[in-house]
């Protein structure tokens, strides 16, 4: 989905929490605009039946509100309220499972609007540390999270047959090597076929901006759009985030492959399929940013540029 001018937000507020142009919503579905147009209600109708007082802090997603909040009992929270979409549906639910391990701890949730109350954590999140330190701590809650999958998640062996077939049907003239695309096509059905790509919980989306600072641990996870996997999966989103650090070293490269390699190095990893699934991460977003524009602008092919570096460097 690409940045755009809000073009349907409603007007009105709920105590100046929910206010126009929170959002920019070129590319959004329907639904999309459907939700946003009621979030105002949503949010007044939570607070009140939950008993909540919104104490100043508030965050917005790509698709979600988070409010900080005190409960009756004067407790801390973040209220979210995000729009209902596949990849957040069980987000609920992973929660649950973690419990507070590696991951803020759910309090309550109504899963069927969207909206979820939690610990709260915050507001340093790892990009406030070095970039080694960050891989670390990351590596350090994969343990944590990583558990085994319960039935309800979407199963990564599914979407790689998914993506398989989407990426062998890119015209040959896509902004991006051919090569790659037909490799992480080929890549995408060898795992879809593989029994060890599915059975383990993943976070999903598990970068330095999805884990805050706490009070309870020094570091929890956040957000997560989890998919039962497995855990190589989760590094690619180390690679493409923090990127302008990367291209400050004047060595993008090495500086792929060092982040790559430190959370192999504490994990225990296997290396080829880190690169694997990273190559095919890298071509996925290719894909997504040709469905999201077929005619690519300038920040399109700026992240396809960006897709197609990384996944050079993690070939050698």
């Amino acid at each position: 989905m690409k940045p755009a001018a809000d073009r349907d937000a409603p007007s009105g507020d709920v105590g100046g929490v929910v206010t126009d142009g929170l959002w920019r919503s070129a590319g959004r579905p329907a639904d999309w605009f459907s939700w946003r147009r009621g979030l105002p209600a949503l949010v007044e109708s939570v607070l009140a039946n939950w008993q909540l007082v919104p104490d100043g802090f508030r965050g917005v997603g790509e698709c979600a509100l988070v409010l900080g909040v005190r409960t009756a009992e004067g407790l801390a929270a973040a209220a979210k309220f995000g729009w209902p979409h596949p990849e957040s549906a069980h987000e609920h639910v992973a929660l649950r499972l973690w419990d507070g391990a590696g991951a803020v701890r759910l309090i309550r949730a109504d899963p069927a609007r969207g909206v979820l109350l939690m610990e709260r954590a915050g507001p340093a999140d790892l990009t406030t540390v070095s970039i080694e330190t960050a891989c670390d701590v990351i590596a350090g809650l994969y343990p944590c999270l990583h558990r085994p999958a319960t039935g309800q998640f979407a199963r990564l062996s599914t979407l790689c047959a998914k993506w398989s077939a989407e990426l062998a049907a890119l015209p040959a003239d896509s902004p991006a090597p051919h090569r790659l695309i037909a490799q992480a096509s080929s890549l995408a059905a060898d795992l879809a076929s593989d029994p060890r790509t599915d059975g383990v919980l993943l976070h999903g989306d598990l970068h330095y901006f999805n884990v805050l600072s706490s009070q309870r641990e020094p570091w929890l996870a956040i957000d997560p759009k989890p998919i039962s996997g497995d855990p190589c999966y989760e590094v690619a989103p180390l690679l493409w985030n923090r990127w302008d650090e990367a291209v400050a070293t004047g060595d993008v490269r090495n500086a792929v492959r060092a982040r790559m390699f430190r959370v192999i190095d504490a994990t225990g990893l296997d290396p080829d399929r880190v690169r694997d699934t990273v190559i095919v991460r890298e071509m996925v977003n290719v894909l997504w940013a040709l469905q999201d524009s077929p005619s690519p602008t300038a920040d399109d092919r700026e992240w396809i540029t960006r897709s197609v570096t990384i996944a050079k460097a993690v070939q050698g």
